[in-house]
C-alpha cells in the first residue's frame, strides 16, 4: 500500500467547530478556564512547568481544582482516561450526568463519542485491509453504490483512503443527491456522509450491520465492554444528557437528540424483534420512515452511525487509543504493525504539514513531537476530545456533555500534559 502526502486548502471541520450564538459567552467562559488553571491550589502553575516525560495522569492538584473549573465552564459531567507507557493507566469521572436528576459520572456511564467514533471506525476497515478484504484505493462504487449519489463523474472516483483522510471532496451532511466540490483527493473537506458510505461498504463486505462487525473485529477482543452503537433501555439508564450554554440550573434540559430518536425507535426493535444494535443501514432508514412518514430520514440523524454514533466510556475509549500507540507484541487479531503506523502517517496537509490527516486520525507536530488526536461535537451539547503519543505510549480521553466542554477539555489536556497544542489555534 502507499501512503502519500497531499496539500490541503486551509479549512474548517463543521461537526466539530459548530459555534451557538453564545459564542462570545464561550470565549468569555474559555479565557475563565484558562485564568484559573494556570494556578491551581497545590501552586502548581503553566502547564509548561509540567516535565516533558512526565506521565499524562492529572495531578492532585488539578484533581482538586476540576470541579471549580467545571463550574467556571458550565460543564456538569465529566470522564477522563489515561493511558500510559502502553497500558491503561488512570480512569476517573466527575459531576452528574444529569443535573436535575444529579445522578453522579461513574466508570460504566455512557458519553456520545461524537466524531471521535470515526478513529474507531477507521480502525476496523483497517482491519479489512490488512485481511484484503477491502482496498484502500479501489472507489467504493466497486463495493456499494448508494441510492443518493448524484450526476457526478467525481464520485466514481471516491475510495476509502479519501474517506478516511477527509478529501472526498463531500460535504459534511447533505439533504440533496450526493455531489462533490473538487477532485477526491485534491483537498482536505471533512465529511461525515463520506463516513456512511463508506459503511455501507462494511456493512456489504462483512454481511451484517455496523454494530455487528464492531463488537466482531474491535470491542470484543479488545475489552471494550462499554461500546455500542445503537439504544436501548440500558444505555438510557447509563448514558448522560447534553446540558447547554448558560447551565439550566433545575429549570429544564436542551433536546436529547440521541435520546429522543431512540426512544422512538424502540417499539420498532421490539417489534421486529431485532436490537437497534444489530440494524444495518436499511434497517434504520426503514424504521426512521416507519415513525416519522412525513419526514424525510437523514443519515445526520443515525443512531447507528460510523461518524458519531459511538455509545461508549472514557476508560473504553482509551482500550482504543492503546492499540494506536507504540509497544512491544501485538495480538492476532489487531492490525499490523505497517498498517498502525500507516493510520499516525500524514496523508494531507491541513494547516501546513504541522496539522495534516492520517487515516482517521489528525496529526500534530507539536512542540513536544507528533501528535495523534481527533475531537467531536454531537448537536452541540457533547464535547469530546482525545489526544495521543504513540513514540511514548500515552494518550488521554476527556470525554463532557455540555456545550462548552471543548474549552474545559482542552484546559485539561494542557493541564496534564505539559504541551500547548497546535490545534488550540484552529
Amino acid at each position: 500500500m502507499k501512503y502519500g502526502r497531499q496539500t490541503a486548502r486551509l479549512s474548517r471541520r463543521p461537526m466539530e467547530t459548530e459555534m451557538s450564538p453564545s459564542g462570545t459567552m464561550f470565549a468569555r467562559r474559555a479565557l475563565l478556564i484558562g485564568s484559573a488553571a494556570l494556578t491551581v491550589s497545590g501552586g502548581a502553575t503553566s502547564a509548561r512547568a509540567r516535565p516533558r516525560d512526565a506521565a499524562w495522569i492529572p495531578s492532585e492538584d488539578l484533581v482538586q481544582e476540576l470541579p471549580r473549573l467545571m463550574r467556571i465552564a458550565g460543564v456538569p459531567g465529566v470522564a477522563i482516561a489515561v493511558v500510559d507507557r502502553g497500558k491503561l493507566a488512570w480512569s476517573r469521572g466527575f459531576g452528574v450526568k444529569n443535573v436535575l436528576t444529579r445522578d453522579p459520572v461513574r466508570e460504566d456511564t455512557l458519553f456520545e463519542a461524537a466524531s471521535m467514533t470515526k478513529p474507531v471506525f477507521a480502525y476496523v476497515v483497517m482491519r479489512l485491509v490488512d485481511e484484503k478484504r477491502l482496498d484502500l484505493d479501489t472507489p467504493l462504487v466497486a463495493y456499494r453504490r448508494p441510492a443518493n449519489l448524484g450526476d457526478d463523474p467525481n464520485l466514481e472516483r471516491i475510495t476509502a483512503r479519501h474517506v478516511l483522510a477527509h478529501s472526498t471532496g463531500l460535504p459534511n451532511w447533505a439533504s440533496a443527491p450526493l455531489v462533490t466540490s473538487q477532485t477526491p483527493g485534491s483537498s482536505y473537506t471533512y465529511s461525515g456522509e463520506a463516513f456512511i458510505w463508506l459503511q455501507l461498504v462494511v456493512e456489504t463486505i462483512m454481511g451484517m450491520g455496523l454494530g455487528g462487525v464492531m463488537r466482531a473485529k474491535l470491542f470484543g477482543p479488545a475489552g471494550m465492554s462499554h461500546s455500542s452503537f445503537g439504544w436501548d433501555e440500558q444505555i438510557a439508564r447509563s448514558a448522560v444528557f447534553g446540558h447547554s450554554e448558560p447551565p439550566e440550573g433545575e429549570r429544564a434540559l436542551p433536546p436529547q437528540p440521541t435520546r429522543a430518536l431512540g426512544d422512538r425507535l424502540l417499539p420498532v426493535a421490539s417489534r421486529w424483534g431485532k436490537p437497534i444494535a444489530s440494524w444495518t443501514y436499511e434497517d434504520s432508514i426503514a424504521a426512521m420512515r416507519e415513525t416519522a412518514p412525513e419526514t424525510a430520514p437523514s443519515t445526520h440523524d443515525l443512531l447507528v452511525n460510523s461518524a458519531g454514533g459511538l455509545l461508549t466510556t472514557a476508560s473504553d475509549y482509551a482500550k482504543f487509543m492503546l492499540l494506536m500507540v507504540d509497544r512491544p507484541g501485538r495480538a492476532d487479531w489487531e492490525i499490523s504493525d505497517a498498517t498502525r503506523r500507516a493510520m499516525l502517517t500524514p496523508q494531507l496537509d491541513v494547516r501546513g504539514r504541522d496539522i495534516s490527516r492520517g487515516l482517521g486520525w489528525e496529526l500534530e507536530q507539536s512542540s513536544a513531537g507528533p501528535l495523534f488526536q481527533h475531537s467531536g461535537s454531537n448537536y452541540g451539547i457533547f464535547k469530546t476530545l482525545g489526544v495521543g503519543d504513540a513514540r511514548r505510549g500515552r494518550a488521554i480521553v476527556v470525554f463532557t456533555n455540555a456545550a462548552n466542554g471543548n474549552a474545559l477539555a482542552a484546559r485539561i489536556v494542557r493541564q496534564a500534559t505539559g504541551i500547548d497544542r497546535l490545534k488550540s489555534l484552529v
